[in-house]
């Protein structure tokens, strides 16, 4: 508000002075009432509560209360590996976690350490963090300003708000400028605000807000309310967790009930007590089958390989989960300046002799006295160094594409004599240089003012009076460039022997814009068929973004659009209903960004949202996922995002999206294929506990299926190559679970398979043995006492073992794609299909095998007859697998 006050009014609400600023006891007085001139961090979370809050998991609980148990019952070898996989799960998670947010920091770090106020009349250098509001600063050029501050004076200034609000170019700014109503944050010309940098003239002005009461205090704010909520991947992990949870609960106290019905009841009864005993242990091995105590460890090291290939396409991923949800996205909320255009002010339209042409097409000989006048008449440079305004550089880049070179010119056969600088009044800048043996005026600015000191025009190298024709010819091409979003700037020479802006010759002008980069056409296009929208945001005026919006393919018309006014001016319900039809917001303000983003989220989109300046840092952490700029990028806004490219570049987005949907895919699959394990062992032991027989599998031959025979294989499938055309697949329903579209029945298929013939492994050495000649003939009573018999048990046991585990390396083969053959996995280049079954059947080998290995596991040695024996069967779940590729084909799984 402090944008429509005059000086005086500024003096009397303040209490302070324009000339002489507070007095040291009144600024020492404020400091106390109204604190430091410092951003105030949040209370971040201990690591010690990071890794306690791991354990708050529905699936973790179940693992805890078998681990007790298991310590009550003295199953030391259970209980520690259970113990283990808690601990592992937990550790993972907080180191997963454990980069704490730094975003407030890097705010503070904007700050500047020290600035020059006047106080009691005198000048004085103070610490940044001392300054009050009511001080007068006085600003030069290259200082970041300390505060916000309502300039009193101004010279030529201007300062970088590119952080602040995404403006493109350096703003000038006019202690003059009174306005009548509030202003946004862009448009305030008489305020400067708080971490700008002063990037040409000087000014003083009275401070306004400081700390947390500043623009860039509202920020932090809002960076410190944002709630970072779980990933979609994160979501449904959880609901998969309880579902579990719940399943594993009612299917142990089944068992539990029916194994002491048949102890009271059945054929062999037995004394209640020892029968709840053992029926504990056998609930608390069905636990363990029913938990993937591996699936947090997998998902966590496929997304972090997920990470090392987000590298290869730019992309620097902070948080795992973030790779994932890359892929979920359906819109991509991004910013303009240097993400969809080349943060380059570039020549792209030049006007001369009367014609409009493109910049790349000119004649060199045509444009060389406009080309080296627009460059001589400049105080920037490229020659080590790129330094100076942008529209500056992009009339050096422009002379240098025809190899005329500022400083080289002035140094032999231009150089140069004197110089008016620009001013905002005059809207010129003029140079007075050598050409052509005599000294030349050159004059380039504003088209309006270099037309009302315009008195001639030249034309083909000939000059002569301008006329009204060649004022509306000159205008006309003026708006034809402003209708395309050019900034024009033209150019008129003089010859005075005393530089002078008087009775100038038109010569000709640019249309310059930052254009849109190439390959950012392209991706949108190739978003847009994968079903993901691209938004564009920024704080660039209504006309730039929708001229750049309509190259790119992301808008049409101006219906499209919306400004940041329209914002403030609207209900949440209104902007909900306004998000699905608008492609570009303009001159928006950090809160204008956040309720963008908030909108399209309650609308059910996954959002992701590029920005590289302090105003996007909130909107960044809102996101469903937050992607900064690692080259033009502040601290605060890669603090504040999920992950970082590396090369500022649209393009990367698309490629990180493909790679996000091919790791979810992965993901899936690893899920599926230990689920499908997870219900075969059960089925397994459930089925055994309802007819009366004894546990097929101990608990820790569940664990190491679970930890070791599987988590290899869902490695091998995590990693695995992204289908070539999951760039044409529409982004998946976020509300859809992981068991859609038959995933459900699916991994019960897999898991009756498995639990079939794990279950023919178990009775198939009792229906040799009491079917051989000489014995006593296989039936229900002849079976119970074989399996009463513990050698007979172990060798049983030995056999279903190794079936499950073996069975899993085979079923690996066919998950990798449940629509092919398995052969074409030995066709791509993942060679940890390979590494997977060749490692999972030694390790299956080891641990049936070797002594005192045999003896922890509770296993028998098999000889090599048994062995192929057990092959033949275990690769049962593949050979159904190529049976059912046909059905697979018509399935959206």
């Amino acid at each position: 508000m402090f944008e429509t006050k005059s000086s005086k009014q500024l003096e009397e609400e303040l209490s302070t002075s324009v000339e002489n600023g507070l007095s040291d006891a009144e600024a020492e007085k404020r400091i106390k009432e109204v604190g430091p001139n410092l951003i105030n961090s949040g209370k971040k979370q201990s690591i010690f509560i990071k890794f306690l809050l791991q354990f708050k998991d529905p699936m973790i609980y179940v693992l805890l209360a078998a681990g007790v148990i298991s310590l009550c019952l003295k199953e030391w070898a259970d209980a520690a590996i259970i113990i283990f996989v808690i601990l592992l799960n937990a550790v993972i998670g907080t180191i997963q976690e454990a980069k704490a947010e730094k975003a407030l920091d890097a705010l503070k770090k904007l700050s500047s350490p020290t600035c020059v106020v006047k106080r009691d009349g005198k000048l004085i250098e103070v610490d940044a963090s001392l300054v009050v509001p009511g001080d007068l600063v006085v600003l030069e050029e290259g200082r970041i300003v300390p505060a916000d501050i309502r300039l009193t004076k101004s010279f030529n200034m201007k300062t970088d708000e590119s952080s602040l609000t995404g403006e493109s170019v350096p703003v000038e700014k006019r202690a003059e400028d009174i306005f009548d109503k509030p202003q946004g944050v862009a448009d305030r010309t008489n305020i400067v605000h708080m971490s700008t940098t002063v990037s040409f003239g000087r000014g003083e002005g009275i401070v306004v807000a400081t700390g947390m009461n500043s623009e860039i205090g509202r920020i932090a704010k809002m960076l410190s309310n944002a709630k970072e909520g779980k990933t979609p991947l994160q979501k449904k992990l959880a609901t998969l967790s309880k579902i579990l949870g719940i399943v594993c609960v009612v299917v142990c106290a089944l068992m539990y009930g029916v194994g002491l019905l048949h102890a009271a009841f059945g054929p062999n009864k037995a004394p209640l007590n020892e029968a709840a005993l053992d029926l504990l242990i056998t609930a608390i091995s069905v636990a363990v089958a029913a938990i993937p105590e591996g699936l947090p460890a997998v998902v966590t090291i496929v997304l972090a390989m997920g990470v090392s290939r987000m590298v290869e396409v730019n992309t620097i991923v902070k948080k795992l989960p973030s790779v994932e949800t890359l892929g979920a996205v359906t819109v991509i909320c991004s910013d303009k300046t240097g993400t969809l255009t080349q943060n380059k002010m570039t020549v792209k339209k030049v006007f001369i002799n009367g014609r409009t042409v493109d910049a790349d097409q000119s004649d060199k000989d045509e444009i060389e006295l406009l080309a080296k006048g627009m460059a001589l008449c400049t105080n920037a440079s490229i020659k080590d160094e790129r330094y100076g305004d942008p529209t500056e550089l992009a009339l050096l880049d422009y002379a240098h594409l025809y190899e005329w070179n500022k400083e080289e010119l002035e140094n032999s056969e231009n150089k140069r004599y004197d110089e008016m600088p620009f001013d905002s009044v005059r809207k010129m800048m003029s140079t007075q240089n050598e050409y052509d043996g005599k000294k030349i005026t050159f004059t380039k600015g504003a088209l309006d003012s270099i037309l009302k000191n315009t008195k001639k025009i030249m034309i083909d190298g000939k000059v002569r009076e301008i006329t009204f024709a060649d004022l509306e010819m000159i205008n006309n091409a003026s708006r034809e460039m402003a209708i395309e979003a050019y900034r024009v700037l033209a150019l008129a020479i003089s010859t005075p022997s005393k530089i002078s802006e008087d009775n100038l010759t038109f010569v000709g002008m640019y249309g310059m814009i930052d254009p849109e980069r190439d390959e950012a056409k392209a991706a949108v296009a190739t978003l847009k068929t994968a079903g993901i929208r691209t938004v564009m945001i920024t704080g660039d005026h209504k006309d730039t973004a929708l001229a750049i919006a309509k190259k790119l393919g992301i808008a049409s018309s101006e219906e499209e659009c919306l400004s940041g006014e329209d914002l403030n001016n609207m209900s949440g319900e209104e902007l909900r209903s306004r998000v699905g039809t608008t492609s570009i917001y303009a001159r928006v303000s950090p809160e204008n960004k956040v309720a963008i983003v908030k909108a399209l989220k309650e609308e059910g989109n996954i959002v992701a949202m590029t920005g590289d300046g302090v105003n996007d840092a909130p909107s960044l952490k809102t996101a469903d996922i937050g992607i900064a700029m690692g080259i033009t990028g502040t601290d605060v806004a890669k603090e504040a995002a999920d992950m970082t490219l590396t090369d500022d570049n649209f393009a990367s987005i698309e490629k990180a999206v493909e790679e996000g949907r091919g790791i979810f895919a992965n993901i899936k699959k690893a899920v599926f294929f230990l689920l499908s394990s997870n219900f075969g062992e059960v089925m397994t032991m459930f089925f055994a506990t309802l007819i009366g027989l004894p546990n097929p599998l101990l608990a820790i031959h569940v664990l190491w299926v679970n930890l070791i025979s599987d988590s290899l294989p869902a490695l091998a499938l995590g990693r695995d190559d992204k289908d070539k055309d999951i760039m044409t697949l529409p982004p998946r329903d976020t509300k859809e679970g992981l068991f859609s579209h038959g995933g459900l029945g699916f991994c019960v298929f897999y898991g009756f398979v498995i639990f079939l013939i794990t279950m023919v492994a178990f009775l198939i050495n009792p229906l040799i043995d009491l079917n051989a000649p000489g014995a006593v003939g296989f039936s229900w009573n002849t079976l119970q006492t074989y399996l009463a018999d513990p050698i007979n048990l172990d060798r049983c046991q030995t056999f279903a073992f190794t079936t499950l585990g073996i069975s899993q390396m085979f079923h690996m083969l066919g998950m990798s794609n449940i629509k092919k053959s398995f052969v074409h996995v030995f066709k791509g280049k993942n060679w940890m299909f390979i590494v997977a079954f060749l490692v999972g059947l030694v390790l299956q080998v080891l641990v049936t095998e070797i002594p005192g290995v045999t003896d922890f596991f509770q296993t028998t040695r098999l000889q090599w007859y048994e062995w192929l024996w057990l092959l033949a069967l275990s690769s049962f779940p593949l050979i159904m697998h190529e049976i059912l590729v046909p059905v697979f084909k018509k399935t959206r799984l």
